[in-house]
């Protein structure tokens, strides 16, 4: 392990430093190694960062717990993902608020073409649980990566019907990686790390607090193309991870049910305040996102017969390395103005070059 990653776990050690302040702060000085060796007067002058996170920087004490994480993920085999690596989940990259750190373990790729989230109910009914086997069984040959929360309920359906349609499927924690919760999960996480993995922001000796894990669920909205919400009341953690995936603009999905039922609730209401689709198959699914459209024939007989301007060669060149590109990258790639990206993007799109993706992402065809 790198020196560089211990610098980089340091960072997220600080205390009251957040994600955002703490990207920052990392942007400011050029990387996590040199936010430590910058003076106290020089970042004192960046906005939101006050005297106490200064002087928190300057102690040793975030190193010293650095230096004990490092040990821990070493030993356990983890793998620590900062923000800025090429195997940070690229879809969470892109969320604001999205964590510095993620420490995973697993074989699942996390930047695979298509990711589902499902939630739901801890208290899932035998409806909850048929439709959420069969909507998995129907996505078996989309060979989708299935995300939830290793939670009761619908969370451990989802992740047992993944595996056993031979999908890849990741747990997203909410504590450290020194134990698992519920602990009635234990062996089905233990079987997702053969086929997918577990993931969380946790250093080693977070214990499940209740606090964790809304924040938990703003990393399974961020990471999925869409996110399906099986059952719910009217209240509780799918019902946010809803709410976080409509501001992440995530395709969002909702299993309708039956009125009167306080499972049902939750999803009748995503459905009918139209912040959801109602899904009643896989097929819905693949129809909203596109996935049973077969462009590359059209986008090819097209490029055939099309020249690009100056300023398309431009935004098509940010596309050489990577099929898929978020917007805030095709801005950053190019000297063009917002206004001239988008006019260019939507001449891109109805000639059949690009297609755009939920969450502020084009896909070139």
């Amino acid at each position: 392990m790198t020196e560089q990653k211990l610098y980089e776990i340091a960072l997220t050690l600080v205390p009251g430093i957040g994600d955002v302040n703490g990207k920052k702060l990392v942007a400011y000085c050029g990387g996590a190694e040199a936010v430590f060796c910058e003076s106290k007067k020089a970042l004192t002058q960046i906005s939101g960062i006050g005297e106490a996170t200064v002087n928190a920087i300057a102690s040793q004490k975030v190193m010293l717990r650095a230096e004990e994480e490092m040990t821990f993920i070493e030993k356990n085999g983890i793998k620590p993902l900062f923000y800025l690596d090429a195997e940070y989940p690229k879809r969470l990259q892109h969320c604001h608020d999205s964590p510095m750190m993620l420490y995973y373990k697993g074989v699942a790729d996390l930047n695979v073409a298509k990711v589902v989230g499902i939630v739901g109910t801890r208290n899932i009914t035998d409806y909850g649980r048929h439709e959420t086997e069969k909507i998995i069984e129907d996505l078996s040959s989309d060979n989708v990566l299935i995300i939830s929360g290793l939670a009761y309920g619908v969370d451990a359906v989802a992740h047992r019907a993944a595996l056993k349609y031979n999908l890849a499927t990741v747990g997203v924690l909410g504590h450290g990686m020194q134990t698992i919760y519920p602990a009635e999960n234990r062996k089905l996480s233990s079987n997702m790390l053969e086929k997918g993995g577990i993931l969380t922001e946790y250093v080693s000796g977070t214990q499940p607090d209740r606090e964790n894990f809304p924040k938990r669920n703003r990393i399974v909205a961020g990471m999925v193309d869409c996110l399906v919400v099986v059952e719910s009341a009217l209240k509780g953690g799918a019902m946010i991870t809803a709410d976080i995936a409509n501001s992440y603009d995530r395709e969002t999905f909702a299993i309708p049910g039956k009125i009167g039922e306080i499972y049902s609730e939750g999803c009748n209401q995503l459905i009918k305040t139209n912040k959801a689709n109602l899904l009643t198959n896989a097929a819905d699914i693949r129809y909203i996102m596109r996935w049973d459209v077969d462009t590359k024939v059209v986008a090819k007989q097209m490029r055939m017969f099309r020249d690009f301007s100056d300023e398309e060669k431009k935004v098509m060149d940010i596309f050489m390395n990577n099929n898929v590109i978020h917007l805030d990258d095709i801005i950053v790639g190019t000297d063009l103005s917002p206004s001239k990206i988008a006019s260019v993007l939507l001449s891109l799109e109805f000639d059949g070059v690009l297609t755009a993706l939920p969450g502020k992402r084009y896909q070139k065809l």
